[in-house]
């Protein structure tokens, strides 16, 4: 089996993840300067204008990089067709979709000669990727940030998707440091797919306050809180792991009898950027989290000695 590094032309088996609202064109520019491969994670409202905007600083200085996408989105044709209509420095290496029907997604990316991968949370996801032929299997454990299933732990889930597939398996979820990264290498993962350890990088396109904020929590929970205070559409079988703040203690499990004095709390505290209500996606290494950084940093502390 080809590696991973020259399959997508890094230096590191190290994908940072397409973490929508906080990876756009600088941070996954950072992160492939550093030898790894940098996502930008595009949101569902994101434009084919804001997609090749940020391709374009990703690839700046012929850094690869990569776009992730989000299958369950009505807008996913539309964004499809922005990123198959990039060219040169632009153009991505990879793309992944994930959280939905795989299938034609992942055919019309293959027919414009891209390679994809798939994020996948439990025996059913993995079936779909499999037969949808992504070229890349993300086996993202319970453990990791953001939106996901929250049903099988990464070991876990690594070793069902390579016993089921020859394909790069690269392990995802709870993945924050070098011991981490040599683990599931070791358990035969072609390489890590992380995106806790950026949390905190300053090319990010988070804020401040909510870095600093990363960097003081201690601990995530899962939950579907922030999708129903939004009014956001996910499907409920993908939840999201975040800081586990008040509000997210007092409604999550609950989430279906929020009340609407409930929501309205949630976006004045958001408007005027309290992190008590901001979405903060975090795996459960956010403790790990110590002080604003790079992305350098994080690439060379996730190699070390491996």
């Amino acid at each position: 089996m080809i590696a991973i590094t020259d399959l997508l032309g890094t230096t590191h088996p190290i994908i940072s993840a397409p973490m929508a609202g906080v990876a756009g064109g600088r941070l996954a520019h950072a992160v492939s300067a550093a030898g790894g491969l940098g996502m930008i994670g595009a949101r569902g409202t994101s434009s084919p204008e804001w997609i090749a905007e940020q391709a374009a600083l990703a690839g700046e200085g012929a850094t690869p990089f990569g776009i992730g996408l989000m299958a369950w989105v009505p807008q996913l044709d539309e964004q499809i067709d922005a990123i198959t209509s990039l060219a040169g420095l632009s153009r991505p290496k990879l793309v992944s979709v994930s959280f939905g029907d795989l299938v034609e997604p992942v055919r019309r990316l293959h027919e414009w000669g891209l390679l994809v991968a798939c994020q996948v949370g439990n025996a059913a996801d993995l079936e779909q990727a499999i037969e949808a032929r992504a070229d890349i299997i993300v086996a993202r454990g319970g453990e990791g940030g953001g939106h996901g299933r929250d049903e099988v732990a990464t070991d876990d889930l690594l070793a069902m998707a390579l016993a089921a597939t020859e394909r790069p398996v690269l392990a995802a979820g709870g993945i924050t440091t070098a011991a981490d990264v040599a683990r599931v290498m070791g358990a035969g993962a072609a390489g890590v797919w992380c995106g806790t350890p950026f949390l905190t990088c300053v090319e990010a396109d988070n804020t401040p306050a909510a870095r600093a904020a990363l960097v003081a929590a201690d601990a995530t929970r899962y939950s579907r809180v922030h999708d129903v205070a939004q009014g956001l559409a996910w499907p409920r079988e993908f939840g999201g792991r975040a800081v586990d703040t008040p509000f997210v203690q007092r409604w999550a499990g609950d989430e279906d009898a929020m009340t609407d004095a409930a929501r309205a709390e949630h976006a004045d505290g958001r408007e005027r950027g309290d992190t008590g209500y901001t979405p903060l996606y975090a795996g459960v290494g956010v403790d790990r989290l110590t002080a604003e950084t790079d992305a350098a940093s994080v690439v060379r502390s996730l190699v070390d000695g491996i």
